[in-house]
């Protein structure tokens, strides 16, 4: 009979879990894993919308609205988590099965290429209920002026800021999927999940998946004269939406924060936790991990983006990747117990 526990799962066996999750996920069929995708996009689309609502007329300061703001955003990942659903910024983690040899490559970008278009696909269905169902008219079209404010906010960042964005996003929402694996209940999954994701988003964090419901909606919205007369009175001024275009979203933005997501899970969560807890333990390897990653962020410099130091920049991390140690020693459950262990083994 299987030992009833009720504390978290150690870092070592979330990281297993992880890594056997990766593969069970890279073996779904294309119809599943769409569809499961469409969810996601869906429950993160609801977790924009409830944010949207919560935050357009507060009238509380400005961390306290970014703060209430977060906690709702909440919704969309907890969804996710509970109810079960495939989002691409959480898949990121499946690296660490392709890392593991669980995982092919080609699995790899197959699984993401279905997620990203499923999310994106569940985001859009989003916004055409959304529109549909006239709730942007609520309050004086003041709702409708705060979905646009936030879409043309979001297509004028550079594209350094928006990357950079989507790399520390990515990081929290994968630390929050992390956490959630620790759990054992349903309410240590949702407790988990609830900080790192406020912190996104009470930071101004970049999130592909929510933008693909986020400015799409702005879009929709920016044709309508009382969502554009709300939202020039909340700002006080009139506003610029020359970059809120179907180009400006997908170059400005959607382009970047998903290069960033895709650093910030993979690599600064999933690649490090690796390095730590599935393979043998060096300061070396960690030396390794931040040479790759810088490597890769100075990707979206001009200078570096000839193809020349690209192939080599990818080619020194495929290779990082697979590179195995010679002698492979698990680390225990707990730390602390390795120098016990070591003790025991000697007497």
């Amino acid at each position: 009979m299987e030992e009833l526990r009720v504390d978290a799962y150690s870092p070592l066996e979330i990281a297993k879990k992880i890594a056997a999750v990766a593969e069970k996920k890279s073996g779904l069929d294309f119809f599943r894993m769409f569809v499961l995708a469409i969810l996601a996009g869906v429950f993160i689309a609801l977790g924009g919308e409830f944010y949207t609502l919560v935050v357009h007329d507060s009238g509380l300061a400005f961390g306290l609205n970014s703060l209430i703001g977060g906690l709702v955003f909440c919704l969309g990942l907890i969804l996710v988590v509970i109810a079960g659903a495939e989002l691409f910024t959480g898949n990121t983690l499946v690296v660490m099965g392709f890392i593991e040899g669980k995982v092919r490559a080609r699995q790899l970008l197959k699984g993401w290429s279905i997620v990203y278009l499923g999310n994106f696909a569940g985001a859009l269905v989003m916004v055409l209920f959304m529109y549909y169902t006239a709730q942007w008219g609520f309050h004086d079209a003041m709702v409708g002026g705060k979905a646009l404010l936030i879409a043309n906010a979001k297509v004028n960042m550079s594209f350094l800021e928006a990357f950079m964005r989507g790399i520390l996003c990515n990081v929290l929402v994968c630390l929050a999927i992390w956490l959630a694996f620790s759990g054992r209940s349903t309410i240590d999954k949702i407790l988990a999940v609830i900080f790192p994701i406020t912190a996104f988003v009470a930071s101004g964090f970049e999130h592909s998946v929510a933008n693909m419901y986020f400015i799409p909606m702005g879009l929709a919205l920016k044709g309508q004269p009382d969502v554009l007369a709300a939202a020039q009175s909340m700002v006080g001024q009139p506003i610029m939406l020359g970059n809120l275009t179907i180009a400006g979203f997908l170059v400005k933005n959607l382009l970047p924060v998903t290069l960033g997501n895709i650093i910030g899970g993979s690599l600064l969560v999933g690649g490090i936790y690796w390095s730590v807890y599935l393979r043998q333990f060096s300061f070396r390897s960690l030396f390794r991990i931040a040479q790759v990653g810088f490597q890769l962020i100075f990707l979206v410099h001009p200078r570096e983006l000839t193809p020349t130091r690209i192939a080599a920049n990818l080619s020194s991390f495929y290779g990082f990747l697979r590179r195995r140690p010679p002698r492979r020693r698990p680390l225990p459950r707990d730390l602390t117990t390795l120098i016990e262990e070591e003790t025991e083994e000697e007497d």
